[in-house]
């Protein structure tokens, strides 16, 4: 019998797979998936742009390119950086990636060998625990409050384990749970990242999808000794599916995934590089993503008055700033599967919190989506949701 790697899941299942079909059922209403709104999609800009690239970089856009990626867009993506991240480097500092996903893989893959440790915050992205997991990663959780990571929890789990090769954190509107990191524990964090010689890989899809509050500067911003890595994607603000991501880091870094992602896909789609770099050119981004934040920051505002409405008494949740979810906990319930279960009885789906913890599961939590859910089915949603978590607390 022919033996898989040790790098698939033994058991063969993919729970969050299975959570998400059942999801996908015509009668339920669903606020588990994390898509954005497909009707802001720009279809007709980027169709423009496609053409203008075809007629003026055809046979370049359809031929092998840099495994680093398209120039003229490593250079808007250096502009874009400075500009809302006050985060300033060179060309040779920046890999375009086959989505934010493939960066997070060519980054475990490149810095984590079996029982390397990994500290995540706790609940965290958990795509980003299934990757370091398929690379043998030993996850330490660290605690986090309504404003991100704690930093003293990280240093102590920083002194805890010496082997510590990353820290991961999604600081702004954090998946699952909508947090943002505080400017203070940014700014200590590149400072922790110096002191005990480990890099940050700094994830952030979500950041400029912001419908409250302040801007608040990246954890690279503060970074004096490049042990940060950034990275981003272009999904959230234009479209998925380009996969289209990137990542800014020391020189040194860069080059060494860049030879890893010479041997995974040879390099990142050149149409859809040359098309973004069009599309910024011939449109005013900042008020495409302006109308995004917009609808995000009415449809978050829907959910959260559901909750109030329609909710058990003692359930807490968070109120997000921006991005595309919030985070729920139920007290006295111990199987959030079977609370899952119970949910689609009455046609309504999150996702259980249990996936998106690297150690102890905190029972009775589940993450909401309001991003991609038209007005009418969040309020139908939300009561559904409310009467099948009221008969689960009696």
């Amino acid at each position: 019998m022919v033996e898989f790697s040790k790098r698939v899941p033994a058991d063969g299942t993919d729970a969050v797979g299975a959570i998400l079909k059942a999801a996908a059922d015509p009668q339920i209403i669903s606020f588990a998936g994390g898509l954005p709104a497909p009707e802001l999609f720009p279809v007709k800009e980027m169709k423009a742009a496609v053409d203008k690239v075809f007629d003026k970089h055809g046979q370049e856009a359809m031929q092998y390119g840099a495994a680093k990626g398209v120039t003229a867009l490593r250079e808007l993506i250096l502009k874009h950086v400075a500009a809302k991240e006050d985060v300033h480097a060179e060309l040779d500092n920046v890999l375009v990636t086959t989505g934010s996903e493939q960066a997070i893989d060519l980054v475990g893959k490149a810095f984590i060998d079996p029982g390397d440790t990994v500290l995540v915050e706790q609940p965290t992205y958990l795509c980003a625990l299934d990757v370091f997991k398929s690379y043998g990663a030993h996850f330490v959780g660290v605690e986090m409050d309504e404003e991100g990571m704690k930093m003293d929890s990280l240093e102590a789990a920083l002194k805890a384990n010496p082997n510590t090769k990353l820290v991961y954190t999604v600081p702004n509107f954090q998946n699952p749970t909508g947090r943002t990191m505080a400017v203070e524990r940014r700014q200590k964090l590149a400072e922790l990242a110096a002191k005990y010689d480990v890099y940050v890989l700094e994830d952030n899809p979500y950041g400029e999808i912001r419908f409250a509050g302040k801007h608040v500067p990246a954890v690279k911003s503060f970074d004096k000794d490049d042990h940060v890595l950034y990275m981003s994607t272009f999904s959230k603000i234009l479209a998925p599916g380009f996969r289209l991501g990137w990542l800014v880091a020391d020189k040194k870094v860069v080059d060494k995934l860049t030879v890893l992602k010479q041997s995974a896909d040879l390099h990142t789609d050149n149409l859809a590089q040359f098309a973004v770099a069009q599309f910024f050119e011939d449109n005013d981004v900042d008020a495409h993503v302006k109308e995004i934040s917009d609808l995000y920051g009415k449809r978050k505002n829907l959910m959260t008055d559901g909750i109030k409405k329609y909710f058990p008494a003692g359930v807490k949740y968070t109120d997000p700033e921006g991005g595309m979810f919030l985070w729920v906990e139920v007290p006295g319930v111990d199987d959030t599967v079977e609370l899952f279960k119970e949910c689609l009885k009455h046609n309504v789906a999150f996702v259980p919190g249990d996936p998106f913890f690297a150690g102890d599961v905190q029972p009775g939590t589940f993450r909401l989506n309001y991003s991609n859910a038209q007005e009418d089915k969040i309020k139908v949603g939300m009561k559904q949701l409310g009467d099948a978590l009221q008969e689960a607390v009696k």
